[in-house]
């Protein structure tokens, strides 16, 4: 029997069974109205058995296959019953409080598309890791995390417009997900949330930041910090990026992308010893050449 709740909690799983249950056992909601999605996306075990087992009132998704940070999110969309989704890294910790912090933004305008909490890094001195986004320059693909590694001494504490979401800890309303459609897939890992938040403000909608919800988020658990798979979609997806969001610019922001920045790369590290990122960069500007 379809049943409607107002809050869809997503979050994608993929070998990290101990995060997503460490993320589970902080969330406590009421289940009549709140549901809580986990897509277990291609893990090597079938960790949805297991999450399932533990947590009777989450629904677990598998997937056999990994679908990618947009793919499974989308997985989770089309098994959402909620008027809001919230979608929210499995390696992060969040209470009810900042989201419903999040659900009253969202709220205040029918023009805001996307909400995102303050994110502020679980380790060390838990500095500020998200307050917003600066605009992107669609020549060098590059634009500033606000606040980006900053002790966080209220600062950032007032909302306000920003130019882009942040994937890790997200809002949505189901039906302007509706109009606008869904993550796009293209990507499969980084740069899909920037595209996304393109997408929404193509259609009219506005990105916020709401610092009175705060999500700690244990960075790069997945994927590891500079392993030579981030740097090859951070490679290849800069220039999809540009790709499918600049007209006027693209050819120069090509020749800038992949002959001064993946070039730099490649050298930098030939010379530091890292033949294996020289060789993700490499990989990422050939794929992306080929399609």
């Amino acid at each position: 029997m379809h049943r409607e709740y107002r809050l869809s909690v997503i979050t994608v799983n993929y070998n990290g069974l101990r995060d997503t249950c460490a993320l589970l056992d902080h969330l406590t909601f009421d289940h009549n109205d709140t549901e809580v999605i986990v897509v277990d996306n291609g893990s090597a075990n079938n960790e949805a058995e297991t999450i399932a087992s533990r947590y009777a009132n989450v629904k677990c998704i598998r997937s056999e296959r990994n679908l990618g940070f947009a793919g499974g999110n989308n997985l989770g969309i089309r098994h959402a019953q909620g008027k809001y989704l919230f979608f929210v890294n499995n390696d992060t910790e969040v209470s009810m409080n900042d989201i419903d912090m999040l659900i009253k933004r969202i709220d205040t305008s029918e023009h805001i598309g996307i909400v995102c909490p303050k994110i502020r890094f679980f380790y060390g001195d838990r500095h500020i890791q998200y307050a917003g986004f600066t605009p992107m320059s669609l020549i060098t693909c590059r634009n500033r995390g606000i606040g980006y590694d900053e002790a966080d001494i209220g600062q950032y504490d007032t909302p306000r417009q920003t130019a882009f979401a942040h994937g890790a800890a997200m809002m949505a309303r189901r039906d302007t997900v509706n109009k606008v459609g869904l993550i796009p897939e293209c990507y499969f890992l980084y740069y899909e949330e920037m595209d996304w938040s393109m997408m929404m403000k193509r259609n009219g909608y506005q990105i916020w930041y709401e610092p009175s919800a705060t999500v700690y988020h244990k960075e790069s658990q997945s994927t590891g910090a500079n392993s030579p798979l981030k740097t090859y979609y951070l490679t290849r997806n800069r220039l999809l990026f540009i790709k499918r969001n600049s007209e006027h610019f693209r050819l120069l922001s090509y020749l800038y992308m992949i002959c001064i920045v993946a070039t730099r790369d490649i050298l930098k590290n030939i010379l530091c010893a890292k033949p294996k990122l020289a060789q993700a960069t490499i990989k990422g500007v050939i794929d992306f050449l080929k399609n």
